[in-house]
C-alpha cells in the first residue's frame, strides 16, 4: 500500500512539473533557455544498519525441509546448511540524469550493485526425516542484489556557478531486492499440499526516501563531488510461490527494513543551456 501511494505522488509531482516546464517564458516563472541538463556516474559504500543486515541474512539464510512423497503419505526432511553470513556492506553503482536550472536540480538516481553470493560448502547436503532415513539435496549459491531508483532535488547553496558549492537534496522513489535460495525447499500450503523453491531469483518491491549531501568541485562543464547521507528503504514481504516467506518457513521475526548510510564519489558533465550555446557562437 504504502508503494502504491508513493508511486501516485510521484505521478503527480511529474504532472506538475511537467506542466510547469512547459510553461512559456513570457510568463516570468523562467526562461526555459537558461535550463541546463547533466548526467554523472558515481560509487559508493554502503553501510547497512542492524535491522538491513538482520534481514538479508535471515531470508537469504533461511533453511526449509524437502516433502517427498510415500505412497499416501508425504515425508519431511530437514538438515543444516553452513554458509556464511553476509558483509553488512556493499558498494553502490549509479547514473543519474537530470536538470539544473539556475541553483535548482532534479535528477533521476538510477542504482544497482554487484551480486552478493555466499558460496554454496557443497554440491549436495544430507537432509534426514523423522524416520532417520538421509536423502541427498542439491545446494546452490545464496545470492542476492537490489536496484532501484529515487527522483532527488537539490539546491546549490553557494550560488549557480561557484567553483566549490554546497548541494543537499532529498528525494523519493523504488527498490528491488532480489533473493536466490540455498536449495529447492517446499512450503507447505493451505490445504495441505507443497510448493517447491525453484533455482530462480524471489524478489520484493520497497519504497524509498534517500537524502544526501554533495561537496562539489566544477571545472567548467566538468565537475567532481563527495557525497554522502542516508536512505531509507520499507520492503514489502517476500512472496515465494504464492506464500509470504515468513508465514511458510516461520522462523525468523524480522522487520523488512533496508536502510543504509553511504559515502561516495560522483563525476559530473553538464551541457551548456541554450542560452550559453548562442552567446558562443556570438564570439
Amino acid at each position: 500500500m504504502k508503494t502504491k501511494i508513493t508511486y501516485l505522488v510521484a505521478l503527480a509531482c511529474a504532472l506538475m512539473f511537467a506542466s510547469t516546464a512547459s510553461a512559456d517564458t513570457e510568463e516570468g516563472f523562467y526562461e526555459k533557455n537558461h535550463i541546463r541538463g547533466f548526467i554523472s556516474i558515481g560509487g559508493d559504500y554502503r553501510g547497512m544498519f542492524k535491522e538491513f543486515r538482520n534481514y538479508v541474512n535471515q531470508v537469504a539464510l533461511s533453511n526449509g525441509v524437502h516433502a517427498v512423497e510415500d505412497g499416501d503419505s508425504t515425508e519431511l526432511y530437514a538438515g543444516n546448511i553452513k554458509y556464511s553470513k553476509f558483509d553488512d556492506y556493499y558498494m553502490g553503482l549509479h547514473v543519474n540524469i537530470g536538470a539544473q536550472y539556475k541553483q535548482f536540480l532534479t535528477w533521476f538516481d538510477i542504482n544497482f550493485m554487484p551480486t552478493q553470493i555466499s558460496k554454496r560448502p557443497s554440491s549436495t547436503y544430507t537432509a534426514v526425516s523423522d524416520s532417520g532415513v538421509g536423502i541427498k539435496f542439491p545446494l546452490y549459491d545464496i545470492r542476492w542484489f537490489c536496484y532501484g531508483a529515487d527522483w532527488m532535488f537539490g539546491w546549490k547553496l553557494l550560488g549557480e556557478n561557484s567553483v566549490i558549492n554546497l548541494i543537499p537534496a532529498v528525494g523519493f522513489g523504488f527498490n528491488l531486492i532480489n533473493f536466490h535460495f540455498a536449495s529447492n525447499f517446499d512450503l507447505e500450503n493451505e490445504d495441505g499440499s507443497y510448493s517447491r523453491l525453484r533455482d530462480r531469483y524471489y524478489s520484493t518491491l520497497a519504497s524509498t526516501f534517500n537524502s544526501e549531501l554533495e561537496i562539489r568541485l566544477e571545472l567548467g562543464q566538468f565537475g567532481i563531488g563527495l557525497y554522502g547521507g542516508y536512505r531509507a528503504v520499507r520492503y514489502n514481504e517476500l512472496n515465494v510461490e504464492g506464500d509470504k516467506l515468513e508465514t511458510a518457513f516461520g522462523k525468523y521475526d524480522t522487520d523488512n527494513i533496508g536502510d543504509t548510510w553511504f559515502v561516495g564519489l560522483r563525476l559530473t558533465w553538464t551541457f551548456l543551456s541554450d542560452w550559453q550555446e548562442k552567446q558562443n557562437n556570438k564570439l
